[in-house]
């Protein structure tokens, strides 16, 4: 048996048997006459072939495989790579080296210390110190991915793959099958329940660590105990709490100042799924909360747990602990909150940004996952759409471009009967536009919704703040739906309300059995 069949067979165990890659040289030998039950997608760009096998990682709860070309994909591939980091994404990452009978004499396409490229991103890397070792090495990295909910990279020499392996070599260099169970015991959940029952105005924080139906139901169930608001954490990547329910209260501030006032008269904050509290620009506003008021912190995530500030934090899988403390503490009694009701934007003037994102929430279906990377639209996103299901929305966790239009076609890829639309700032779609290639050629029915103002929104309000314009032009020329035809994806262009009403209405009729993309370009005005 050679190399390559062994690690066939390796990935065919692991359940990834679907390709994501841009091939190059370096790959002919392991990519040429691939076995039938393995499928191959075919991305324009690593960037985006890393976002779209994210997105798939995300959709099937399991790693991901990826296969990149030596320094020049691998180098392409980084900005991704850093966005599986941080949204803890699953990835198993093969990528090409020279082979390495001449790597000594360093010939064209030699990748130097491919092992760093990507810096300490990838949660494990290493290349196999003989050829044998490559099967168990992807078998590790797999294991490595899932542990630690990042990706992972082996380098793999091109020359390997038809190496036959030595004897004794075809068992994994890791454990034939893994069981992850982590759980805190009586003492840990005594901790947390005691802290609780002490409080007389407790809050509950959540976080992606929690967005999964067991995860939903048990903050629902905690939450009603202890007749509590609910908030989601600042910059989260995903929903910890079904946003319709009426103990929700909204999104957390990132200044230090708006917190404490969010946590005025809250004796115990819980933070489940996620640290306390994430932060963004710098601001001299003291501590985080105020002196009386208690921090737990609950998370899988261990570095999630010892970087916060908090009194108490419990490293475990938090839904089965949610459970217990949902028993062991007493009923309060409910309390009444009022509706969120965010009013119609005005029909008359210029279409703006509100007006797209209040139709889209007219619109989207329950079960639909909403993939937002429109960074100057997104306070205006998370104020009216509200995720009513797991998996209904998925960001970025650290701020970067180029997961969202990516991501969301692994999502349908993942999940193909599930509604998956993009709602995409046009400089964030240009990160990864490559990926419509593929949305079309594969057939993934996605629906890319471009909020199209010409501008970085964002940075454009920080100029102003500082009293100065910024050093970079605006963007009107970009024309995302020649872009979006001439890679093969229908496309649309929208200027008026009407377009926009009609042209959802269209796409939304069968969102589930959309069978091909279609991008929406919605020229909208400008912020000034």
């Amino acid at each position: 048996m050679t190399v390559r069949e062994q690690a066939f067979d390796v990935l065919r165990e692991l359940g990834m048997t679907r390709i994501f890659g841009n091939p190059g040289s370096t790959e002919i030998p392991f990519l040429t006459d691939l076995p039938a039950d393995f499928d191959y997608v075919l991305g324009l760009h690593e960037g985006p072939v890393v976002g779209m096998a994210s997105g798939y990682a995300l959709g099937s709860d399991a790693p991901a495989f990826v296969n990149v070309h030596t320094a020049a994909g691998l180098g392409n591939a980084v900005n991704a790579i850093v966005c599986a980091r941080d949204n803890r994404i699953p990835l198993v990452i093969t990528v090409g080296q020279q082979d390495r009978r001449q790597l000594d004499l360093q010939p064209f396409l030699t990748g130097r210390s491919l092992e760093r490229l990507a810096g300490d991103y990838p949660v494990w890397s290493t290349q196999p110190a003989h050829p044998s070792a490559v099967p168990g090495a992807i078998a590790r990295a797999a294991y490595e991915a899932r542990l630690h909910r990042g990706p992972a990279l082996v380098i793999v020499p091109m020359g390997d793959w038809d190496e036959e392996l030595e004897e004794g070599a075809g068992a994994h260099a890791s454990p034939s099958r893994l069981v992850v169970a982590p759980m805190a015991g009586g003492d840990e959940v005594h901790r947390l329940a005691a802290l609780l029952a002490a409080s007389s105005s407790p809050t509950l924080v959540v976080g992606a660590g929690l967005d999964s139906a067991e995860g939903w139901s048990a903050a629902v169930a905690l939450a009603e105990r202890l007749a509590c608001p609910v908030w989601q954490d600042t910059f989260s990547s995903r929903a910890g709490f079904p946003q319709d329910h009426p103990q929700f209260a909204g999104h957390l501030p990132w200044q230090r100042s708006d917190l404490r006032n969010v946590f005025a008269g809250t004796d115990v904050v819980l933070a489940v799924g996620t640290p306390a509290f994430r932060l963004y620009l710098y601001d001299a506003g003291g501590p985080l909360v105020d002196g009386d008021t208690k921090v737990a912190v609950l998370s899988e995530d261990h570095e999630e747990v010892v970087r916060s500030v908090c009194d108490l934090g419990v490293v475990a899988a938090p839904a089965p602990v949610l459970r217990q403390l949902a028993e062991r503490l007493a009923r309060r009694p409910p309390v009444a909150s009022p509706p969120d009701v965010q009013p119609r934007p005005p029909a008359d003037g210029p279409l703006r940004a509100e007006h797209l994102v209040a139709a889209l929430a007219e619109r989207l279906p329950a079960d639909a996952i909403l993939v937002e990377e429109a960074p100057s639209t997104r306070p205006e996103i998370l104020a009216r759409i509200k995720t009513r299901s797991p998996l209904g929305f998925v960001a970025v966790a650290n701020g970067a471009l180029g997961f969202g239009l990516a991501g969301a076609v692994g999502l349908r890829m993942a999940l193909p009967n599930r509604p998956v639309v993009a709602l995409l700032g046009d400089g964030s779609a240009m990160y990864s536009v490559h990926a419509l290639w593929t949305a079309a050629h594969y057939g993934v029915g996605t629906v890319f919704v471009i909020v199209g103002n010409g501008r970085y929104g964002v940075m454009d309000e920080l100029a102003r703040r500082r009293g100065a314009p910024g050093a970079w032009p605006s963007f009107d020329e970009l024309d995302l739906t020649a872009i979006a035809t001439g890679l093969g994806c229908p496309a649309e262009r929208i200027t008026t309300a009407d377009e926009l009403e009609h042209s959802l209405d269209a796409a939304f009729s069968d969102l589930a059995g959309r069978t091909a993309p279609l991008l929406l370009d919605v020229r909208v005005a400008a912020e000034s």
